[in-house]
This record gives C-alpha cells, sequence and structure tokens, in this order.
C-alpha cells in the first residue's frame, strides 16, 4: 500500500470522497493532524496532532467484486487488523460493536468506513480509523486510552502506521471466500466486548432498558443478545451499550 502523510486536513476521509480520482485503490492518506475528524453516529474525533494514527484506506472495487449486502465485512477486517496489531504490542483488545476497539474498558480506537456504491455493489470504500498511540491526556474523552498509557511507551507513528497498513493489505483476501468470511466472523465474535457478561443495554427501538449477555454477531452484521429468555438481534443504531 502506498501511504500518503500529509501534516493537516480537516478529515482523511472527507478529503477522499471529495477527490476519488486522486487516490487509486490501496492508497493510505493519513494526517499528523485532522481538524474535523468524524466517527459513527455524527459525532467528532478529537486527536492531540502529531501524536495518534489518524488514516483512511482507499478501496476501489471491480462491479460485482464486494456485493452492497456484504459492505460490513470492510469493518469486520478492519477490526481483525487492528485487534491483532494491537494482541502483537502486548495488549488485549476487544471490540466494542459495531467499531470501536476497547482495552481495558477504555476506547483506545474508533473506525469510520463509508462507501460508494454502484448498482448493487460496493465501488469505492473508504475506511477511516482514529488509533490512539501516544496521547496521554484526553480532557474531552472521559473513557478513552491509548498504547502509550497502556504500555507507558513512546511509538513512532510512520512504523506503526506501515506495520498496519501491511497487516490489512495480507488479509484483504479473506474477504473474497467463505473460508476467510468464517475467519473473519469468528474472531470478530470471539473478541466482542462483553461478550459472555450480563450486562445493561438500551433497546433504542422499543426505549426500553434490559440486561443481556452478548452472544455473537449474525453474518448479517447484528449483534445477539440473549436476554435471560431469547435471543434479541439488533441493528446499526438499534442498541446502546449503558456502561
Amino acid at each position: 500500500m502506498r501511504i500518503i502523510w500529509i501534516d493537516t486536513i480537516d478529515s482523511t476521509n472527507s478529503e477522499v470522497l471529495r477527490h476519488p480520482e486522486a487516490y487509486p485503490s490501496g492508497t493510505v492518506l493519513a494526517a499528523f493532524e485532522q481538524t474535523a475528524g468524524r466517527g459513527q453516529r455524527g459525532n467528532s474525533w478529537f486527536s492531540e496532532p502529531g501524536k495518534n494514527l489518524t488514516f483512511s484506506i482507499v478501496l476501489k472495487f471491480r462491479e460485482g467484486q464486494l456485493p452492497a449486502r456484504r459492505a460490513h465485512w470492510l469493518n469486520y477486517l478492519m477490526s481483525y487488523a487492528v485487534t491483532a496489531f494491537l494482541e502483537e504490542e502486548g495488549l488485549h483488545p476487544q471490540v466494542k460493536w459495531p467499531n470501536d476497539v476497547y482495552v481495558n474498558r477504555r476506547k483506545i480506537c474508533g473506525m469510520l468506513i463509508e462507501n460508494t456504491l454502484k448498482g448493487n455493489s460496493v465501488a469505492l470504500s473508504v475506511v477511516g480509523v482514529g488509533l490512539n498511540v501516544n496521547q496521554r491526556d484526553f480532557p474531552r474523552l472521559a473513557n478513552a486510552t491509548s498504547l502509550s498509557l497502556c504500555t507507558g511507551k513512546e511509538y513512532g507513528l510512520k512504523s506503526f502506521l506501515a506495520r498496519l497498513s501491511a497487516l490489512f493489505e495480507e488479509n484483504l483476501i479473506l474477504l473474497y471466500d467463505w473460508t476467510g468470511l468464517d475467519v473473519l466472523l469468528e474472531t470478530y465474535s470471539d473478541r466482542l466486548f462483553q461478550k459472555g457478561v450480563q450486562a445493561r443495554y438500551h433497546d433504542l427501538l422499543a426505549d426500553e432498558e434490559f440486561t443481556g449477555i452478548i452472544r455473537g454477531v449474525e453474518p448479517d452484521g447484528r449483534l445477539r443478545i440473549f436476554d435471560g429468555s431469547r435471543d434479541r438481534r439488533f441493528g446499526f443504531k438499534e442498541v446502546s451499550y449503558i456502561l
């Protein structure tokens, strides 16, 4: 993958979506500072300049190569790469469904994947990642952590991104056959935050709180929670954690 570093930009995802023709498939656009980083549910992503990894991976697909109904598997793949990378650094990461990574019950990484469709296929995917690396103070985020806070070490951003991008690239092949998809689904499910633990959740559709145990995710991306009598399945924006 070709990595392009820039000093300051509003958002690497936004930049790629503004000028997709300028970024070939396999490009990684990284910024030392994002002034308007974006997260899921319309949230902003604050990152101290020069301390963390904030980047977007550009993927372009042939028509029919990645059906739109399988777009969420890109999230499984990026989660697979990030958690494997953090495990290499001696951490024990978990995936907080759908697209955050936690260490010691604190957020260390967030992802925002934005797709452009052509017919029933994904034509362009922009895989945005914010990974806390060397930042130690999070005045706007009470529940955040970083590699440096977890290990007491300082890390080189450029070498880290090269390693993480290579790990993602070498596992791209998993998207294209059923055996690979099974690996991604199993790994994602195994690393789920609070899996097997009784905890409180908020059913956003019914507007009610309930106690349940996360059992895994479905191939269609829904989270499966057992509430004591039955498995309940939730799509994006249908359930939230009560932490």
